[in-house]
């Protein structure tokens, strides 16, 4: 058995009630029954991230008696956003946040979390659909990096960029849209770096949020970078600003 996942009503409502970090839950379409409801119940409580789907699914996951229910179980902790940027004012320091949109390549989700780790980046938040599964594979590529940065898992991404507006934060978009080059932004602000993915960039109801569109000049034929090395420039960039 995969140790990612578990399956089976009774033992994911055991998972949930001993505590395990749950990533997900597949729940099959139609499924009822008095422990499907009690499982129901517990997940709107603990406010867990389920999806409903076809059975194929789950029989591709594993052929094992699933009970219409599998959920993958997550190596790392999540933290709430705002209690992350309390902590870090609390602490004296000035908030650099990460928000990673519609990022769902793991090794690319791991490599940017290592290099964010190396920045000093006080948390990672991402969008609970559309995100990379955090798995041991995604462990492995962040080089053990998932278990020091905080990661945030939010249901809302145009919400909770607005929230880190609100507190104080100032947006900054990563987009071949933007129109300034990277190096003229001031980041010694409190501030949040939002990154899409390689084929949809960022969702346009979160460039509407930033505070400014910033690109990454690029001088040759191919017109994009990986988003994890353009992530990387963009983190130590701020690095090199705060340590002058």
């Amino acid at each position: 058995m995969n140790n990612d996942f578990i399956f089976g009503i009774r033992a994911v409502i055991e998972a949930i009630h001993s505590g395990k970090n749950i990533d997900k839950i597949l729940v099959r379409k139609g499924l009822q029954g008095e422990l499907f409801q009690e499982l129901d119940e517990l997940i709107a409580s603990n406010r867990l991230h389920y999806q409903l789907v076809p059975e194929e699914k789950l029989n591709r996951i594993t052929r094992k008696n699933h009970q219409g229910v599998i959920a993958f179980i997550s190596p790392v902790t999540f933290f709430d956003y705002e209690e992350m940027v309390t902590r870090t004012f609390e602490q004296g320091e000035t908030p650099f946040f990460l928000f990673l949109d519609q990022i769902t390549d793991v090794r690319n989700f791991g490599a940017i979390v290592r290099s964010a780790e190396c920045a000093g980046v006080h948390a990672i938040v991402i969008p609970e659909k559309g995100s990379a599964q955090i798995n041991a594979d995604a462990v492995k590529t962040s080089a053990g990096a998932l278990h020091y940065v905080p990661v945030c898992k939010v249901k809302n991404a145009h919400k909770t960029v607005s929230a880190l507006k609100q507190l104080g934060m100032k947006v900054f978009a990563v987009t071949e849209k933007g129109n300034k080059a990277y190096y003229s932004s001031n980041f010694s602000v409190p501030c949040v770096l939002v990154m899409g993915s390689e084929e949809s960039g960022i969702s346009t109801e979160l460039l509407a949020l930033a505070d400014e569109m910033i690109n990454i000049p690029l001088l040759g034929k191919i017109g994009s970078l990986n988003v994890s090395v353009a992530t990387g420039i963009i983190l130590f960039e701020v690095v090199k600003q705060r340590i002058q």
